[in-house]
Parts: structure tokens; sequence; C-alpha cells
């Protein structure tokens, strides 16, 4: 019994191995590593609001896609990763149990029902990981538990939509800084977000320092450190932001300013190696499409925004 337990214990490793390893492929993917990262104050440990009606005056970078809704791109991947592991799981899972000595349907070791078993376990190993790595938990609906009561770290009067909360955060930023300008705002959003893809490209993060907060400065350096080492590069071209959405706005104490963006945008990213210039991950022919959120900070008053955070949707 001891064996068959450590036997089963081996086979779950291995399938969360395997489920790591498919997530990671797209590690280093654009400026960021296509993941969630980042501070974003005291809502750092909340989802991202999503776009609001409000948000159909957005500012438009390019002609509208031609398909009704925009291709997301979940974070580690979508439903052909997910689907992809699996697979790639069962695969290595059954050649556990033949290395293993299990003897099959008919043999003395596991019947059909216990592999089944096993792989349900290893599947919901792989999706708990995941939703981990992701780190973003859907927001809870609020209207339908009257016990819940946030208690925020600085005290702010409650929101009553996503429209309230984003025009009341300008109201607030405004009030420290009346030449605020929204669309001027959305400009320079997109100002940075093309030039620390630029940055990224050429693994040089010096040009846009002023532009980052220390904490992200550090998962940027890490990130382009890791490509220095494996002699390889991420390539970012044809880049197009498709559209720009403020999705909040607020104000912390002691006089902090944040304003969180959603991008909609599609690019080439594909990396390649130093040595032979050869591509060792992603597509030159095939655009990635994603909508990320950004969230810029700054001390109140006409100063200068810097990226705090990078949230998937």
């Amino acid at each position: 019994m001891g064996k068959d337990i450590v036997k089963i214990a081996a086979i779950i490793v291995a399938m969360v191995f395997i489920s790591v390893t498919v997530l990671e492929l797209e590690a280093n993917a654009r400026g960021g590593g296509g993941r969630s990262s980042g501070s974003r104050g005291t809502r750092s440990f909340s989802s991202p609001g999503s776009p609001s009606p409000r948000g159909q005056q957005s500012q438009q970078a390019g002609p509208p896609p031609s398909n009704s809704a925009p291709y997301q791109q979940q974070p580690g991947g979508g439903f052909l990763r997910s689907f992809g592991g699996g697979l790639l799981g069962g695969l290595v899972g059954g050649m556990l149990f033949r290395s293993l000595g299990f003897g099959g349907f008919g043999g003395g070791g596991f019947g059909l029902f216990d592999i089944l078993l096993i792989l349900g376990i290893g599947y919901f190993l792989y999706t708990m990981f995941i939703k981990r790595r992701v780190g973003a938990v859907a927001p809870r609906d609020l209207s339908s538990d009257s016990n819940y009561q946030e208690t925020p770290m600085y005290s702010s009067p409650p929101m009553s939509s996503p429209v309230a909360d984003i025009d009341q955060g300008l109201s607030r930023i405004r009030q420290t800084d009346p030449s605020f300008n929204e669309t001027a705002f959305k400009d320079a959003a997109m100002d940075i977000f093309f030039k620390i893809q630029s940055a990224w490209m050429n693994r040089d993060l010096t040009p846009i320092h002023a532009l980052l907060t220390s904490e992200m400065l550090g998962i940027f350096q890490a990130d382009i450190d890791q490509l220095l080492r494996d002699k390889k590069l991420n390539r970012l071209e044809n880049i197009a932001v498709r559209s720009v959405e403020l999705t909040e706005a607020w104000q912390e104490q002691p006089g902090q300013d944040y304003i969180t963006v959603l991008f909609y945008a599609n690019l080439l990213d594909y990396t390649t190696s130093d040595a032979t210039g050869e591509v060792v991950d992603g597509s030159k022919i095939e655009p990635v499409k994603f909508e990320e959120y950004w969230t810029f900070t700054r001390t109140a008053g006409s100063n200068s925004w810097k990226l705090s955070a990078i949230n998937q949707k």
C-alpha cells in the first residue's frame, strides 16, 4: 500500500511540473512578461474595475477591429493552453503508469477508475496553480452579501458605481491639479506604453527610469537580466494600441494619485537567440492581441506619472 501511495504522489508531482512548464512558455512575452505585477496602493489586492459605459468615450488609437469583440488573451494561456497542458499531462501520466509498473486495465495495477481519479486530482492542482499565478480574484458580488463590509486602509466615501468612482476620483485629482486633462493623460499614458515596450526590446531601462516606480523598475530589470543570461532578445514589432480606457481613478493619503487604464493592443511578439538569430518562442507572422490594465501613480499635484502596476484582464 505504501508503494502505491508513492507512485500516486510521483504522478501528481509530475503533472503539476508539466503544468508549471507549460505556463512558463510566455514568461518573457512583451514588457512586463504578460503577467500581473506591481502595486495599486490600497487596491493592490482587488482586481481592476471593468470598463464602464463611460468607457465608450475612450480614445480610439486606430481603426476599429473587424470583429465585434476583441480577442482576449488570458494570463497563462487560455482554453488551448489549458487543454494542451491537460493533454500533455495525460500523455506523460500514461507513460509514468507503464514505467512505474502499473498493470493497465487488465493487470494487477490500477484500473480505469483509479487512473481517472488521479488525473482529476492532477487537473485540480493545475487549476489551483493557475489561480495563484494570476493572483487576480474575481470581484465579489456585494449585492448578494448583506454582511460584507470592506474596511479600507484609508477612509473614503463609498462609490455608488464605476462611473461615479472615476468621476469622483478625477474630481479629487483636479482639486490638487486644476490643469489635469483626461485626454492629455491618455496621450501621456500611451506614450509611456510605447517607451516602455521600446526599452524592453532594447534590454535597457535607462531611458525610462523616471517612468517607473522603484518596484516596477526592479521587476522589469530582473526580467531583462534573465533574457541577457539566456542570451535571448524579446522582439516587439508592429505595436498598435487599439483603444485606451480609464477604468479607475482615486486619491490616497498622504497625497497620492492613482489612475488605471485598460489598453487594447496587438503586436508581433517573439523571442530570438542572440547566437543564431533564430526564433525560439512566439511568431514573426501571427500577431498577439491582448488587454492589460496599467496603473499610474504620482504625488498629488502637477507631477509626472509613473507606471506602478500591470494587471491582466
